[in-house]
């Protein structure tokens, strides 16, 4: 679905360099801005989760943590860490 939109360049260089930008790569001026609001869309997301991150490590220096390989071993012992262990049962269910 396109829509259209019109967008006004209060800078003449801005402008131009978007158009050269665009005859260089052999494409419409619309889809390099709607890729530079893409971008800018992203990166304002990857923002917002900055202090969420910033507070995950406050609390791991605070509380402690485990390392990444102890998790990874724990993982690999146990694949499916939400079913109950089977102590000692053969595969098929039965002991």
């Amino acid at each position: 679905m396109s829509r259209r939109m019109t967008v006004v360049f209060h800078d003449d260089e801005l402008y131009t360099s978007l158009k050269v930008e665009a005859a260089r790569r052999h494409i419409a001026a619309s889809e390099i801005v709607a890729e530079a609001v893409r971008e800018w869309l992203e990166s304002r997301e990857d923002a917002e989760l900055l202090p969420l991150i910033e507070s995950a490590r406050t609390e791991w220096k605070e509380k402690g943590g485990r390392p990444w390989s102890e998790v990874e071993k724990e993982i690999s012992e146990n694949p499916h860490p939400l079913s109950p262990p089977l102590h000692g049962a053969r595969r098929g269910g039965t002991k």
